[in-house]
């Protein structure tokens, strides 16, 4: 009686922890993303940088953390080390592991691997 038990209890987690890396549906604000009028010459890569960390803190962040190393996924703060963006882009579309893919899809996966890939 224990171990079924046990066994529902280990599944009902499983389900849980694997669930808490999909969806991404709520939008979030990037919290040092420069608005239209502080936006200049000079910011303009600031802002599209501050663009793609909105997209990567809506579906990635939940399970790679906010930081890119405090959640429970394999951290992300030296991917570009180990991956080309092409590889990254191929993770973020078709998914690797426990990860699913097609969190992000198009114009959004490529900045988020562009973006990825820079973290060496």
């Amino acid at each position: 009686m224990k171990k079924l038990l046990y066994s529902v209890v280990y599944v009902a987690l499983l389900g849980f922890f694997l669930s808490a890396c999909g969806g991404g549906a709520e939008e979030a604000e990037p919290e040092n993303a420069a608005t239209e009028e502080q936006a200049t010459d000079e910011q303009a890569p600031t802002a599209d940088a501050g663009e793609v960390d909105a997209k990567y803190q809506q579906s990635c962040s939940k399970c790679h953390g906010g930081d890119l190393v405090s959640g429970g996924a394999p951290d992300l703060n030296a991917i570009g080390s180990k991956y080309s963006q092409d590889e990254i882009l191929g993770i973020i579309e078709n998914g690797k592991g426990n990860m699913p893919g097609g969190l992000l899809t198009g114009e959004d996966a490529e900045a988020v691997a562009s973006w990825l890939a820079e973290k060496k």
